[in-house]
């Protein structure tokens, strides 16, 4: 018997396996853990170097924006993967039932989410994954832009339409709202900070090899 294959009759498959789940485990906390400086994309982009790849791929294919995508992005999750709206509370104190079903980086509902693999064909997409959240974004900013004849930059009306849904907007339901309009400003202001961020390192960001196609 080699050497070799008398160290690997000492090994337990089970520890193997244990140890590669482990490990997978922790290199997933730590790609969807939050950046530490969300305010700056170009730092954003520095940390997590996919997501400027990801951003980009949801920009070719829907024409939105990259600032627009992010913005939309932190308005939502904060940056966190497996986000989901507080639970309402049963007599002030017991935790109860969430207001909707929203999930992940976009807070895209179970409805949304099934359209949007309806519609695009896509069916290994996941609401905790930065890629598919940013390209269902693109899409829903698509469908607006179709529907509701909405500009692709126009962040701050596309954020009230993805807030109250192309019929809500239509209508002007959002106009007795003021603090849907309030989310919608910060996510336009947001978008404008991070277009002037980016316009300062994009071209490092290409030139690092982040943006592959």
């Amino acid at each position: 018997m080699s050497l070799s294959t008398e160290l690997k009759s000492l090994v337990d498959p089970r520890v193997v396996a244990f140890l590669t789940a482990l490990a997978l485990a922790t290199l997933h906390a730590c790609a969807s853990k939050p950046p530490e400086q969300p305010d700056n994309l170009c730092a954003i982009f520095d940390e997590k170097g996919n997501w400027y790849k990801h951003a980009r791929a949801a920009e070719k294919r829907w024409g939105m924006p990259v600032p627009v995508g992010m913005s939309f992005i932190y308005k939502e999750s904060s940056y966190r993967a497996k986000a989901r709206p507080d639970r309402d509370k049963l007599l002030w104190v017991i935790p109860w039932t969430r207001p909707s079903s929203a999930y992940g980086y976009a807070q895209a509902t179970n409805e949304a989410w099934k359209d949007y693999k309806r519609e695009t064909g896509r069916s290994f997409v996941g609401r905790a994954d930065i890629r598919d959240a940013l390209d269902f974004i693109g899409w829903y900013n698509d469908r607006s832009h179709r529907m509701l004849g909405l500009s692709k930059d126009d962040a701050y009306s596309l954020y009230l339409a993805y807030y109250v849904g192309p019929t809500g907007f239509k209508r002007g339901v959002y106009k007795s709202q003021p603090a849907v309009q309030g989310y919608a400003r910060r996510v336009a202001d947001r978008s404008y900070r991070y277009t002037k961020q980016l316009g300062r390192c994009e071209k490092k960001l290409k030139r690092s090899g982040f943006l592959f196609f």
